[in-house]
């Protein structure tokens, strides 16, 4: 089965229409997701998310709702899955919000199917002669998907958040000892420490 056949897929807003010009054309302002948002492992991080002064009253239909999922359309197509907590953010039209069938899918596992290697391959594959490399929603209702049942699906998506939080504590870790070495070595140019430390 492909895609297409098992979620609505539109994207986001072309904000230019919508972006008030002046103060005084302000009629709302909306939290923006945009790419510095998120993290190559389609993850959230701690950035701010940027504020979106429009002229108009916006349609929901143009923000993330809990168990959406949001692909990049450029290199390197990144998916995120929105939850609770990320909801009711304005989704620019270089994301496409995918909105899953979740009796027979989990969003979960549809994001993290969506950034293997495989997937990331097949959607540059589709884009082979085009000068700037950009996907779109014909492109994305196109992508196989594999149907595993809803257990399988769920142990992956456990397994995959084990191996996120594997990942972040490890290259914190890989920070906290170059801070660590950084310090030590200023100290023994200083002459503030022997050379000798085993």
């Amino acid at each position: 089965m492909l895609l297409g056949d098992i979620a609505e897929i539109k994207t986001g807003m072309v904000l230019t229409r919508k972006k008030a010009e002046f103060p005084k054309d302000v009629k709302a302002t909306y939290r923006l997701i945009t790419l510095k948002n998120i993290t190559e492992n389609g993850i959230l991080n701690d950035e701010p998310f940027e504020e979106f002064q429009s002229n108009d009253v916006l349609n929901p239909q143009h923000f993330t709702g809990n168990g959406d999922v949001l692909i990049r359309l450029s290199f390197p197509h990144t998916a995120i899955h929105i939850n609770e907590a990320t909801t009711g953010l304005l989704v620019p039209s270089y994301f496409a919000i995918i909105k899953v069938d979740s009796h027979k899918f989990l969003p979960e596992y549809i994001a993290w199917y969506l950034n293997t290697d495989e997937v990331k391959k097949e959607l540059e594959r589709s884009q082979a002669g085009t000068r700037i490399p950009s996907t779109n929603k014909t492109a994305l209702s196109a992508i196989p998907i594999v149907g595993i049942p809803l257990t399988k699906q769920q142990a992956i998506v456990n397994l995959y958040n084990l191996y996120l939080k594997e990942k972040i504590l490890y290259s914190q870790l890989i920070e906290e000892k170059e801070k660590w070495f950084t310090a030590l070595t200023k100290k023994m140019i200083k002459g503030e420490m022997k050379e000798d430390i085993s």
